[in-house]
């Protein structure tokens, strides 16, 4: 067991068991965002439309900025890479894209303003795992574990 702690690696005592729960919990973490991420690149415009309704500037660069973050943060967690800086930024990204797509706050009462604050509040625990994997590293089955 290594209690040693480096940027990228964690700041616990590791085991076998541990390491291989982040590694699955990595990969099942970002799934939604592969799948997304290679959605919106199948449709840009479609998601840039949808950028648009909301009022965001330069709809076509935020749709594809939206789909290079969300497959490359999700490839990123997968293999252990910069887990700790990646998770943040993914968090922050989760919040505001919450903030802008998932508004219920703004909706009224109905199907759609209920099926919105579910999805806020799924995205809500999406962020509280990343939370967790930025303050324990992606573990030993990782780049950044080899790293150590």
């Amino acid at each position: 067991m290594s209690t040693a702690y480096t940027p990228a690696g964690p700041a616990y005592a590791t085991s076998p068991f541990t390491d291989t729960a982040l590694l699955i919990g990595r990969i099942a973490l970002v799934v939604i965002y592969l799948m997304s991420g290679f959605q919106k690149f199948t449709d840009l415009a479609g998601v840039a439309g949808m950028i648009a309704t909301k009022g965001l500037p330069q709809p076509m660069i935020l749709a594809t900025l939206a789909a290079v973050t969300e497959v490359a943060g999700a490839l990123l967690i997968v293999v252990g890479l910069q887990t700790r800086l990646v998770a943040l930024g993914l968090l922050v990204f989760t919040l505001v894209t919450t903030y802008f797509f998932h508004d219920f706050w703004n909706q009224p009462a109905g199907p759609d303003q209920t099926n919105n604050m579910i999805h806020a509040v799924k995205n809500l625990s999406i962020c509280g795992a990343f939370l967790m994997l930025a303050g324990t590293g992606a573990g030993r089955y990782s780049m950044d574990g080899r790293a150590r």
